[in-house]
């Protein structure tokens, strides 16, 4: 049995169902049960609760030859920081009470900072909370790229202004990677299970992509090859978050982020190999992107 957390995410439910037809009994978590039953209608067991329930955690993973964890929250999420660590402490009590023995955690390019990288400095705080259940549990940190996914967010800001507009500096190469790349890394090594101890390892795109790239390959894709990208202050970019939505923790952290990024505080560390480079390339996430904006009203 694999217990998966954040089973209806685009991360999560890949992995559910790449388990599923390995012939893997999958225990699939979310906060909601409609969104799960799809999964359950494929083979997996499903229960619904809350990711800061440490006795939810603890009854789901009990059993469990692996569990794969990540630290989710919403963008109107009021305390980011706390929020994040409620669910942190919670999952690792989890594991603790719960005997497994194998744990896959994705966190971030970026996380061994610790402090000024913005919604990262979770993940940093995870590690080290993982880190103390060595050596019973043999922990895998996957530090993921940012996620070409996150590139949907230009949906409105292109079909209202007719270009992209984000804090991060137009020419700095970031590492992007698509969800279903990070979801098949995942499977495998869940389904392996071949590490001992504690392992970081990064899991970076096909190519380190610019901003100023990224906004032509999206603009190639809908006929508009010129789409500018264009560069707001920290500030702005707050602004235009609250806007749309998000708290003020969480727009604070994303402005934190950019200019991390900018800085070069947040950067791969590993140099690109076979084994930590992916496949999908923007050019071909791009393709799924237009066919969203099109649908668009």
């Amino acid at each position: 049995m694999i217990t998966v957390m954040g089973a209806t995410g685009r991360t999560g439910s890949r992995i559910c169902q790449t388990l599923l037809q390995a012939g893997v009994p999958v225990h699939a978590l979310g906060r909601n049960a409609e969104r799960l039953a799809p999964l359950a209608a494929a083979g997996a067991q499903i229960a619904v609760g809350e990711p800061h329930d440490a006795a939810f955690l603890s009854e789901a993973f009990r059993g469990s030859d692996a569990v794969y964890t990540l630290l989710a929250y919403g963008p109107d999420t009021e305390d980011y920081r706390n929020q994040q660590a409620a669910q942190g402490e919670a999952i690792l009590a989890a594991i603790r009470s719960s005997g497994v023995r194998h744990v896959v955690f994705i966190s971030s390019v970026g996380a061994e900072v610790p402090s000024g990288t913005g919604p990262i400095i979770s993940m940093h705080d995870q590690e080290q909370r993982l880190a103390t259940l060595l050596p019973e549990v043999n922990v895998l940190t996957l530090r993921v790229g940012a996620l070409f996914e996150n590139l949907y967010g230009a949906l409105p800001i292109v079909r209202a202004c007719d270009c992209y507009s984000d804090a991060v500096a137009p020419d700095v190469p970031v590492p992007m990677i698509a969800t279903a790349d990070v979801a098949d890394a995942a499977s495998r090594a869940l389904l392996a299970r071949d590490w001992h101890g504690r392992v970081v390892r990064e899991l970076l795109g096909e190519r380190d992509i610019s901003y100023a790239q990224a906004t032509c390959a999206l603009g190639a894709a809908i006929g508009k090859p010129d789409l500018p990208y264009v560069q707001m202050t920290p500030e702005e970019l707050i602004g235009a978050l609250r806007e749309g939505g998000c708290s003020t923790s969480v727009a604070a952290c994303y402005a934190e982020l950019a200019e991390a990024i900018n800085s070069g505080l947040v950067h791969a560390r590993e140099a690109r190999s076979p084994a930590n480079t992916t496949a999908t390339s923007i050019e071909t996430f791009a393709l799924e992107w237009a066919e969203a904006y099109k649908t668009m009203p």
